[in-house]
């Protein structure tokens, strides 16, 4: 039977109308081929940092690394920083920047303060915004501070324990930018989670290379072949939502169809059965009842571990749903934790970004509790989240650690920005496995405010 990409791959076809997992009506965004100038040319960056950052609702950090009353954590992108604090008044957001000389307040990640001062000339201002002091205040014609300026407030909201900010003088709700169905991203308890791991490197591409080599499964075979024996990444389901958001739901624990072997339970669907809970030396299924295997396991073990999975179908409890917020970020999204994936861009350089991570853990692991095996977290690593571990911040061609399957990706990446610079490449050609990419462009192309 020939494809149909309007149809496409239905995870689940008795998934209920208006639950999560029903497969999303088609959208068509065309066939036109995109521009290869978007990811390199300086004037298209600079018109990015003067409509699409400013405008646009974007993920500034969790919500659990501020829970307490005084923390704060800062947030750049291009060339502004932002201090996101938990105040007396809920959380504040505001430009991090003096109003005396421009100088920025707080140069750390995080912190606990009430008050924010300026190591420049020590102006003083509460984490609420008020200006308390200017040193030698005397010396300052009244007619200079007579407005008392405080910090410049900066839109703040919180969905799901996840914080986003917006830069517009008059942004529309979030609730009504981020597209996703109600329900969606709160179903994980992502309030719940605790970040232990936060990593920040360097990768010499442009970040929307970065957004479209994780909005698509279509080059696992090829780039991540070690991915084969344990996901379906042929069966992938793709949806399409309002304003730029979209996801990917991957089948995990099923063998890749374009495996011939469609039945033999291999070493890594046997580590993912022992990770779920199942005796592999016992399990008496063949390849393809590994998935459903799995999501049983974790229903009959959710009372014992003290976690409600009420909210989520069975093959959210088996496999990934990589949910994209436009415009740079990507959520991997499972029951015992999410990856939160940012892609910055450089500050100067369109032709490079920053790949940023983090890592959220359910409370249900503790530190006598392994991660499972497919979040990659490094040995060692403290599952607790009594501690909130520093940022780790690498440069370009540092090694960060990420796993044999994110140095494939940086690798990969490299080649894809050097390749388009090529006379020989007119623009993407993108097929159906690649929709979500299109999806994004489509976006990207409307708040921009160029024509289609």
């Amino acid at each position: 039977m020939a494809y149909d990409y309007k149809t496409g791959t239905i995870i689940n076809p008795s998934a209920p109308f208006g639950s999560l997992e029903q497969k999303q009506p088609y959208i068509d965004n065309g066939v036109a081929i995109v521009s290869k100038d978007c990811y390199m040319s300086a004037d298209f960056m600079q018109q990015e940092s003067e409509v699409l950052w400013p405008n646009t609702w974007l993920l500034a950090g969790v919500k659990s690394d501020i829970a307490n009353l005084g923390e704060f954590f800062t947030f750049d992108i291009g060339n502004e920083s932002i201090i996101v604090s938990h105040t007396e008044k809920g959380i504040k957001a505001f430009y991090n920047v003096c109003s005396h000389r421009g100088n920025r307040l707080e140069r750390c990640d995080r912190g606990r303060k009430k008050t924010f001062r300026c190591p420049f000339h020590s102006w003083t201002f509460k984490n609420t915004g008020e200006l308390i002091s200017i040193t030698d205040k005397d010396t300052f014609r009244p007619e200079v501070i007579a407005h008392n300026p405080g910090l410049e407030e900066v839109a703040c909201d919180e969905l799901a324990g996840i914080i986003f900010i917006n830069m517009s003088d008059s942004p529309a709700p979030l609730i009504e930018s981020i597209g996703l169905p109600s329900g969606y991203l709160e179903a994980y308890n992502i309030d719940k989670m605790k970040v232990v791991r936060h990593v920040q490197v360097e990768w010499d591409a442009n970040w929307k290379v970065g957004v479209e080599a994780f909005y698509e499964s279509y080059h696992l075979h090829s780039v991540h072949p070690e991915t084969r024996p344990v996901m379906g990444d042929l069966n992938v389901q793709y949806d399409l939502y309002p304003n730029g958001a979209s996801r990917m739901i991957v089948p995990l624990g099923q063998p890749s169809p374009r495996l011939d072997d469609q039945t033999t339970v291999n070493e890594g669907l046997k580590y993912m059965l022992e990770d779920a809970g199942v005796d592999s030396n016992n399990f008496t299924g063949t390849a393809i009842d590994v998935r459903s295997a799995i999501q049983q396991s974790k229903r009959k073990r959710a009372d014992a571990l003290g976690v409600d999975y009420s909210k989520l179908e069975d093959g959210q409890l088996s496999d990934s749903w990589a949910t994209g917020v436009f415009p740079n970020v990507q959520i991997g999204c499972h029951p015992e934790g999410v990856f939160i994936m940012r892609f910055l861009p450089h500050e100067t350089d369109p032709e490079r970004f920053y790949y940023d991570t983090m890592t959220l853990i359910a409370p249900i692991l503790d530190d006598k509790t392994k991660a499972p095996a497919w979040m990659g977290i490094p040995e060692g690593t403290d599952l607790t989240g009594g501690i909130r571990p520093p940022s780790e911040k690498y440069s370009l061609g540092e090694d960060a650690n990420l796993g044999i399957v994110l140095s494939q990706d940086a690798d990969l990446l490299t080649q894809v920005q050097k390749g388009m610079r090529s006379k020989g490449f007119k623009g993407q050609l993108w097929g159906e496995q690649e929709q979500r990419l299109r999806h994004f462009h489509t976006e990207l192309t409307r708040r921009m405010g160029h024509s289609a």
